[in-house]
């Protein structure tokens, strides 16, 4: 069941008054202040609901910059405009050091208005980072680079039955607060003051439809990728690897550019198990948007309680509930696929030891049902020794062996030697962190770039001992089935 249905629209009068209320906020909390130092003004009001993918359409048509959050299933969504601040994520130490900005961030933060206070309200940086630093990326991920983490302007956040928009001011000594006021009320206008109602008020919209594509390039083609895998299934037997992660690319052109709110809403119909994100990086004449279904959580961190979970070992889905039952008992009882998720356990376990005062893990490994696959799967809980905020933890997890292998350093350059591919953001960390510290962050897996009317589709599998190339093959096609599905349909089946 999805439970994101039913966000009717306010009326016009109300998002006026809404917008009015809003802007109050913010001038009184300026007031607070003083202007001779640094100071973030967030102020958030409880607002009637608001259709978000509605609104993310007419962000992106306005240009600015997008960062979109959906889970389905948790009845939770928020929606990002514009950069007041950007923290940038580059080279080693990239988190441990935007770790040290968040503080500095929440030192100069006064944080007011009627919805203050509320969980997942206020200021939040959001964004992501690139599976490996580089020193030069591919064209593709053209203004992603290594990595940033964006404080929007303007938040509009949900739960199905309410909303609650936040603003957000970065104002440094000289600025001129009544300037920048002026640009957040034009920005909530922009977004919010055409907004229309959804048919049937249903936000899922039907999952069907979409661009007509075609595949204008498989990175790299078959036979290169399959003799790649059996490279790395001898390199795991002879002893040199645990487990590698093995990506591959196909790039599509549509009939026309590619809607991302329509193919966001058809992944909140298809995928309501997974986190729905999508971001984008605008350039003159150049808009990129990064977007996905993970169903991956690297880590949540709630104050010193923390959750994550090993995902690894994949078998298809069933034509029938019968058929679906008996894939999943063979993926329970598969060698190579436990093998493959023991792995990733036993890294967790081990990067978490030392950093918490508890950890409870799951006895067994269990398989969730996605769209087009089915995955064992292993949840941690637990709580942190001492309250250090999420980023430094998402610095120490990433990347697990579920999309990089194990032992880490090894399997990093046995990657770099051997893959040929720039994953980018692909299998980086996605997700958003308070000035609490606080946030989730999941794996960039199920993802793709959208660019006008082309994109580009990632997908990986874990390589062991036993890995056959022609069945690793058909799971990379599996998963890029769930993304290809949500962006149209194929002008033949000898393109699927």
């Amino acid at each position: 069941m999805t439970v994101l249905r039913g966000w009717p629209v306010a009326p016009r009068s109300d998002r006026t008054l809404l917008i009015g209320e809003l802007i109050g906020e913010l001038e009184r909390l300026v007031r607070l202040g003083n202007p001779d130092r640094r100071r973030i003004v967030s102020a958030s009001v409880l607002a009637p609901p608001i259709d978000p993918i509605d609104v993310a359409w007419r962000a992106l048509r306005r240009g600015a910059d997008l960062a979109f959050w959906c889970q389905p299933l948790a009845g939770a969504c928020f929606v990002g405009f514009g950069a007041a601040a950007t923290v940038r994520l580059a080279g080693d130490g990239r988190f441990e050091r935007a770790e040290a900005v968040r503080r500095e961030l929440a030192a100069a933060a006064i944080v007011g208005g009627p919805a203050a206070g509320r969980p997942g309200v206020g200021p939040r940086l959001v964004g992501g980072a690139a599976f490996v630093p580089a020193s030069v990326r591919d064209p593709t991920w053209h203004g992603f680079d290594d990595g940033w983490l964006r404080l929007p302007r303007l938040v509009v956040a949900g739960t199905g039955d309410e909303a609650i928009l936040t603003s957000n001011l970065v104002l440094e000594p000289g600025t001129d607060p009544v300037a920048e006021i002026g640009a957040v009320e034009a920005l909530a206008e922009g977004v919010l003051g055409g907004v229309d109602a959804v048919a049937d008020g249903d936000i899922d919209g039907p999952p069907v439809g979409g661009a007509l594509l075609r595949v204008t390039a498989r990175i790299p083609d078959r036979t290169t990728w399959e003799s790649a895998v059996a490279r790395a299934a001898g390199a795991v037997s002879r002893g040199r690897l645990d487990k590698i992660v093995l990506a591959r690319r196909v790039d599509l052109a549509a009939d026309g550019p590619i809607d991302v709110a329509a193919v966001l809403r058809r992944l909140v119909a298809t995928a309501p198990a997974s986190t729905i994100f999508a971001l984008s990086r605008r350039r003159p004449g150049d808009e990129r948007v990064f977007l996905g279904a993970s169903p991956e959580r690297l880590v949540e961190v709630r104050g010193r309680a923390f959750q994550t979970v090993a995902l690894a070992g994949t078998v298809g889905r069933g034509s029938s509930p019968e058929e679906d039952e008996a894939l999943a008992a063979d993926l329970l009882a598969s060698e190579k696929d436990r093998e493959e998720h023991a792995v990733v356990v036993d890294m967790l376990r081990t990067t978490l030891a030392p950093l918490a005062e508890e950890v409870i893990v799951e006895p067994n490994p269990r398989v969730v049902r996605l769209a087009t696959v089915q995955h064992l799967a292993t949840r941690f809980s637990g709580r942190l020794r001492a309250d250090g905020g999420i980023l430094g933890l998402v610095g120490r997890l990433h990347p697990t062996p579920a999309v990089g292998g194990w032992p880490r350093e090894a399997a990093l350059a046995y990657i770099e030697e051997e893959e040929g591919l720039d994953r980018g953001w692909y299998a980086g960390p996605v997700g958003w962190v308070d000035l609490a510290g606080d946030g989730e962050f999941v794996v960039g897996i199920r993802s793709g770039v959208v660019s006008g009317a082309r994109a580009s589709l990632f997908a990986g599998c874990g390589i062991v001992a036993d890995s056959e190339p022609d069945r690793e093959w058909e799971e990379s096609e599996l998963k890029l089935a769930a993304l290809a599905g949500a962006l149209g349909r194929f002008e033949g089946a000898d393109d699927r």
